[in-house]
């Protein structure tokens, strides 16, 4: 024992006596000093004591609805990263169809004895979920994020981008391009970012096009976020007279492009598209796709920010961070019909 304590406390740089200390749990260590001596135990292959296991093992649950859509794994990455650095090991959850529910997976993650957990794109984004769910989360001592949604019922940190600034950078791109029937291909009405969406394509059209409320509804598809639900929204939107349309995601925008083309026209020449993500590779597509981007850094590092914050016992303000888009025009969005020029303009 004596030389394990010896080297554990060379590893940590730390007395012997200290780690006598954090090894059967006295009081009077520092909580910086207690995980150096933790950590130390890991390095050296030493098996925590199992008293300490579940209290000092730092997990932070991430719960994602999904991995086939780029910006999930993306933003996993970030948070992943960012707790890695503050000392914490992520522990990534990801629903699946007919598999786990969020909330089985929130209660696997509970009985693991995590330190918070951060929801993505959750019940928290659509508005017909019971949100009593998260007030029992909370009553068992669980700090957690949320991201991609909102609801005043829920007391908790909220990051989200501007979806709303985000459709109107779209629509004043496209519209500036000369096009005069913009169209929106969006997900499900029920989630909150999808009503935040249509808010702003509607004041955009609005303002740009003059378009009233009744007359920009007629040119919004919903369907799934995924290629094939872009490829039908965009389908019955080019079928609309659309020469331009908005996506809610970089997945539904490949689909967007496909559904032009089986409709014989060509992208950009015939019909414009702008995604929402800038999701890994998008810049690399055929053609290169106009996009929303995400702050998907940012918004990672605000949201384990906010966590830690809420783990330490300093709560950030329970209200919504929101973080700016920027749009990043590639090689998919290009003038309308009748401008003269079919190449790519700002």
């Amino acid at each position: 024992m004596t030389a394990r304590l010896a080297d554990i406390a060379a590893q940590a740089g730390v007395s012997e006596a200290t780690v006598s200390r954090v090894l059967n749990g006295k009081p009077g260590v520092a909580a910086a000093t207690r995980e150096s001596v933790l950590a130390a135990l890991d390095v050296l292959g030493y098996e925590r004591p199992v008293r300490l296991r579940q209290r000092s093992a730092g997990l932070v649950g991430l719960i994602t609805p999904e991995l086939d859509n780029p910006i999930f794994p993306a933003l996993a990455q970030v948070i992943g990263q960012a707790l890695t650095r503050q000392g914490y090991t992520p522990v990534l959850a990801t629903q699946t169809p007919g598999g786990s529910t969020e909330d089985e997976l929130t209660e696997m993650l509970v009985d693991r004895g995590v330190a918070g957990i951060i929801f993505v794109s959750g019940l928290h984004a659509d508005t017909t979920a019971d949100m009593t769910r998260y007030d029992r989360l909370r009553g068992k001592g669980v700090p957690y994020v949320l991201i991609n949604g909102f609801s005043p019922k829920v007391q908790a940190p909220f990051v989200s981008p501007d979806d709303r600034a985000a459709m109107q950078l779209a629509v004043t791109h496209l519209a500036a391009l000369g096009h005069t029937r913009i169209g929106l291909a969006v997900g499900p009405k029920r989630f909150v970012p999808v009503l935040r969406k249509i808010e702003g394509f509607q004041r955009g059209v609005r303002e740009r096009l003059g378009l009233s409320q009744e007359e920009s509804e007629k040119l919004i598809q919903h369907s799934l976020y995924t290629l094939e639900g872009g490829q039908a929204a965009a389908g019955a939107l080019i079928s609309a007279g659309c020469t331009a349309v908005v996506c809610a995601s970089d997945m539904m925008a490949l689909g967007a492009i496909r559904a032009a083309r089986q409709q014989g026209l060509l992208v950009p020449k015939d019909v414009s598209v702008v995604g929402f993500d800038d999701s890994p590779l998008i810049a690399f597509t055929d053609p290169p796709l106009t996009t929303i981007r995400q702050p998907v850094q940012a918004m990672g590092q605000a949201a384990v920010r906010a966590l830690l914050e809420e783990v330490g016992g300093t709560p950030a303000p329970h209200s919504e961070f929101v973080f700016m888009p920027e749009l990043v025009v590639r090689g998919s969005t290009a003038s309308g019909p009748g401008q003269g020029n079919s190449g790519q303009n700002t």
